[in-house]
């Protein structure tokens, strides 16, 4: 069951890191993404796509650590931030419902289901 959490769970990053990459770079994309109220993002959230990659780097990190991948994964820090990781995406289940973005609420919020069970599991080691 853990294996199946990390792969989906690295899976999923992959697949929001590559939709944050093309948002950034202008893609007509953002309806996707930081609320949907832009077809192409401005500025100050091409950035925030930006930061939002080396965050889900940083996850993918701790989740790859906490289930024994790379080493570290019974550090008390490891271990807190994975808890950290669960809440990030049940925090991210209710932003993405509560969106105005009908393409986010409906794509998004399944995505962030996943991806908060999975981290869930992972923890839970």
């Amino acid at each position: 069951m853990t294996a199946l959490a990390l792969t989906s769970t690295l899976m999923l990053l992959a697949a929001l890191a590559a939709l944050q990459v093309l948002a950034a770079l202008g893609l007509p994309l953002g309806r996707f993404v930081w609320g949907g109220q832009h077809k192409v993002l401005p500025t100050r959230l091409r950035i925030g796509s930006v930061v939002a990659v080396v965050i889900y780097a940083a996850i993918a990190a701790v989740l790859l650590s906490r289930a024994g991948v790379i080493p570290g994964g019974d550090s008390a820090f490891v271990v807190i931030a994975t808890w950290v990781v669960f809440a990030y995406f049940v925090l991210a289940i209710l932003m993405n419902v509560i969106s105005r973005s009908r393409p986010e609420r409906f794509t998004m919020t399944p995505v962030a289901i996943v991806l908060a069970v999975a981290a869930l599991i992972i923890a839970m080691i």
